[in-house]
């Protein structure tokens, strides 16, 4: 950080912009954060260093870093973090929970259409061509995050070993997905030291330091040198402070639905599997839906696979963080396992629903409320550190299982008579992947546009 002098104190640089402002903009924000991180992370850059300028391109660019390091929804974080940043605790708090609870609330009605409706011709339809339109997805997810990951011409042996290791992991043997990345950051931490070229971190800032670079005119609110307000410097109390709060929010809920329904109860489960995805989603959603399936389908039953997709075709179309779609998990849980009993059930699904998005998200929260000062006390920018690189190119591998699995899904769902695979749904999904590859279409019009051919084949008996 350069020494240049100082221009304003901290209360000047943050009082500019006041709790209900920035509460407002966060509101706004929670029902238009649609595109995935990259898109979430685009819309906050454009908004609040470009057009309303409120925070310096670096400090951006230093607050993304830390919480690309982070498990957990990049983007939701980066809220959080510069609402703590420019209004404490709480600041972050509302952030935080803005930029969660619209798309909750929308999944909750969804998901209520799709339990209550589904086997409705026409609905059934648009979930017919919404499938394949999902494989499609993932698979330019593998491209994407594997196109930053494993291009360099210098990574390409040990990441691409590793990728291919924890696809055959997954795929082939089914190995759990915690112990793929603990595998995979174990090699990072040997790869590091013996081979330092291959495992080093990526420039500061990685792809999104392509974006604006920090616009002309009117001064930021907080700049590169502004100095980090009083309630962001680090103090080993706060920290402690926080850690025993942060605690008391897992246990007392835990114990509560513990002494409801007893540990091996529906939502305590919940809670309990969902607290574990919150601290392995490195990578992003897609990273820990394999996880994810691995629980709630195959485990503990939840819902189907068929199911599954279809939850996380509705995370796409709706604003927030694609892991989002836990939330469809946990409604279509407690709906089909009852949790309030059978004369409650839109009540009990909207219950579990609540209690699994509480406990993916609290981690979030904490791990920028605690570690903030710390990220705080130096402006110089992050390092990716070699385990993470490693996890990352392990992500890459596991995707590409989820997508492989999604695509065997719809080829048998409905074989085409005479074939022994369903062509139309097939054709469908070759049709979405040449708009998302060939064309560039956004997540929203793929999805739409496929359902709707979906609904009229479904509705002419073609499929």
């Amino acid at each position: 950080m350069s020494a240049l002098p100082q221009v304003a104190p901290p209360a000047t640089a943050h009082a500019a912009v006041s709790f209900a402002e920035a509460f407002r903009f966060w509101l706004k924000l929670g029902f238009i954060s649609f595109g995935g991180p990259a898109g979430q992370i685009a819309i906050m850059h454009r908004e609040l260093v470009e057009q309303r300028r409120w925070i310096s391109e670096r400090r951006f660019l230093h607050a993304l870093n830390y919480c690309m390091v982070l498990p957990g929804p990049e983007a939701q974080q980066l809220a959080t973090y510069i609402g703590w940043l420019m209004h404490r605790t709480w600041g972050g708090i509302a952030a935080g929970a803005l930029f969660v609870l619209p798309s909750l609330a929308i999944l909750i009605g969804l998901s209520w259409i799709y339990v209550a409706f589904g086997q409705v011709d026409w609905v059934a339809g648009l979930f017919y061509g919404i499938k394949p339109a999902v494989a499609a997805l993932v698979l330019h997810a593998v491209w994407r995050i594997g196109g930053r990951t494993l291009r360099h011409p210098a990574r390409v042996p040990a990441l691409w070993a590793i990728a291919i290791g924890s696809f055959l992991a997954i795929a082939w043997l089914q190995l759990p997905f915690p112990g793929i990345v603990l595998g995979a950051g174990l090699i990072g931490v040997l790869g590091g030291r013996l081979w330092p070229a291959q495992f080093g971190a990526e420039e500061p800032g990685g792809s999104h330091a392509a974006t604006a670079s920090a616009p002309r005119g009117a001064a930021f609110l907080i700049d590169d040198d502004t100095p980090t307000p009083e309630h962001a410097r680090f103090r080993k109390s706060r920290l402690a402070t926080i850690v025993a709060v942060g605690a008391l929010l897992w246990l007392l809920p835990m114990a509560l639905l513990v002494a409801t329904q007893g540990w091996q109860g529906t939502l305590a489960q919940m809670g309990w599997f969902f607290t574990k995805a919150a601290l392995l989603t490195f990578g992003g959603a897609y990273a820990v839906l394999p996880y994810v399936y691995q629980g709630a389908v195959e485990h503990y039953q939840w819902l189907t696979g068929p199911q599954m997709i279809d939850g996380l075709a509705l995370g796409e179309t709706t604003p927030g963080p694609l892991i989002m779609v836990v939330a469809f998990v946990g409604f279509v849980g407690g709906w089909t396992h009852r949790v309030l009993g059978p004369d409650a059930l839109f009540l009990g699904a909207a219950l579990a629903a609540a209690v699994v998005t509480w406990f993916t998200f609290l981690p979030s929260f904490l791990f920028i409320l605690a570690g903030g000062p710390l990220v705080e006390s130096t402006h110089g920018q992050l390092r990716f550190t070699a385990p993470l690189t490693a996890i990352t190119a392990a992500v890459v591998g596991v995707i590409g299982s989820l997508a492989l699995f999604f695509l065997a899904h719809i080829a048998r769902a409905t074989p085409t008579p005479g074939f022994p695979v369903d062509l139309v749904s097939l054709a469908i999904a070759a049709g979405a992947a040449v708009a998302l590859f060939r064309f560039k279409a956004g997540v929203i019009p793929v999805i739409a546009g496929s359902a709707v051919v979906g609904m009229a084949l479904r509705l002419a008996g073609f499929a």
